[in-house]
């Protein structure tokens, strides 16, 4: 008999106000822990526009809104304290989490950089019970590390998060499926995972108001409003979550780059800039390695260091960059949700080379063209450097056209190691 799965969801609460409490501790001028007042942690208001970075649940209640401008933000809520970021101390209390969860299991997944999820299966004979586990783990973290985690517990990751988000702060909370329609589906649709405000919305207009509403609706019918995603939804409204956990394999071979950006980006029109120039490499790179991929990757990591990526599967095998730079877009366009941007990330995987790559029925006369225009462009700028062929849109831009460009002396020589 398959022994149940049991997973663990700990979510630090108020985290970066937490953290930055326990540097500060004691500090003239930083109140003692700042997450239970109205207070916000905000970037520097010239650098990076003054958004709000991370907010209390005191200024939660005033309207208060992670991602809005801090002047927004101050008229909200007058007596809001708003507090620099201190992001090394964020790292060291996050790696401290991790370590002491490690202990638990062999399998923990860091979610951000405030959340994981724990794989608990089957510790039952060395831990006790999960419930009883959990208060441990949950009471351990509060006096070793000084700071407090909600944990949720369930037989899945998406219901563990979900039960991890319920009453707030230093709780442990179940949700297993036979308590989905008495503790979950009583709450608004927007408190379901993957329910943003835009979602929200089309779920309002088709009569939709509560994840028991959801759960309830005909599958077929949210898909043909909602396409895929509203699959997606129904089944997150029933409990259902198929991705596995970890260890989805990594790609035969993969080429791929990615920047941390100076300041956040706030707007798509940047974002779609700054793709383009990681495109630039990634396609220089295919190309001087005589390689061809089939699936683009875009990563996303925005100012709260919350990780998403999505990925296409071509129809063919390309190392055009325009190819690459149309798919990554597309990419963006799904995943684009207004947050300001740290560090974005193209790859290309499932590559091999040139040799064996499909040849298209249709096109092939334009592929061709691209081919030799990739190949004039790369031979000049090996030739006489990166900068000697740039494209206008680059031009006014404060972005480097070939983010993390590969040096001359590497696009010279085809046989050289190269980064990958």
């Amino acid at each position: 008999m398959k022994k149940q799965q049991i997973y663990f969801h700990i979510d630090v609460n108020s985290a970066f106000l937490s953290w930055s409490s326990l540097l500060h501790r004691g500090e003239s001028g930083y109140p003692d822990r700042i997450q239970e007042i109205p207070a916000a942690i905000g970037g520097n208001e010239e650098n990076r526009h003054g958004i709000v970075l991370a907010k209390s649940v005191a200024a939660k209640r005033f309207g208060v809104q992670t991602g809005e401008p801090l002047a927004r933000a101050r008229e909200k809520c007058p007596e809001l304290l708003v507090f620099p970021p201190d992001y090394d101390q964020y790292v060291k209390c996050s790696r401290k989490l991790m370590k002491l969860l490690s202990e638990y299991s062999p399998t923990v997944e860091q979610y951000s950089i405030d959340e994981a999820f724990v794989d608990m299966t089957g510790m039952e004979k060395l831990f006790g019970e999960p419930l009883d586990c959990a208060q441990k783990i949950r009471v351990r973290i509060r006096e070793e590390l000084g700071f407090t985690v909600n944990v949720g517990i369930s037989v899945n990751r998406l219901l563990a998060k979900m039960a991890s988000d319920f009453e707030k702060p230093d709780k442990v909370h179940t949700l297993f499926p036979d308590e989905i329609p008495r503790k979950m589906w009583p709450l608004p649709v927007r408190e379901l995972f993957g329910v943003g405000g835009s979602t929200e919305k089309k779920l309002e207009k088709l009569g939709i108001h509560t994840i028991g509403d959801l759960a309830k609706s005909d599958r077929d019918y949210l898909a043909r409003n909602l396409k895929s995603q509203g699959k997606v939804l129904w089944d997150y409204a029933n409990g259902i979550e198929s991705s596995p956990m970890v260890g989805r394999e990594v790609e035969n071979k993969g080429y791929g780059n990615s920047v941390t950006l100076p300041r956040d980006l706030l707007t798509v029109e940047d974002a779609r800039l700054v793709i383009l120039s990681l495109c630039e490499t990634v396609g220089a790179r295919l190309r001087m390695d005589q390689m061809k991929g089939s699936v683009v990757t875009v990563q996303l990591v925005d100012s709260s260091f919350r990780r998403r990526s999505h990925q296409e599967q071509l129809g063919r095998m390309t190392d055009s960059t325009n190819e690459i730079y149309a798919a990554a877009c597309r990419l963006l366009r799904e995943m684009w949700n207004n947050h300001p941007i740290r560090l974005i990330g193209v790859q290309v995987s499932k590559a091999a080379k040139e040799e064996y790559h499909q040849l298209s029925l249709f096109g092939e006369e334009e592929n061709e063209k691209q081919r030799k225009l990739d190949a004039a462009i790369d031979k000049i700028r090996g030739k006489y450097g990166e900068d000697a062929i740039k494209r206008t849109s680059f031009l006014d831009s404060p972005y480097s056209h070939m983010s993390k460009g590969l040096n001359q002396a590497k696009r010279k020589n085809r046989g050289t190691e190269c980064e990958k």
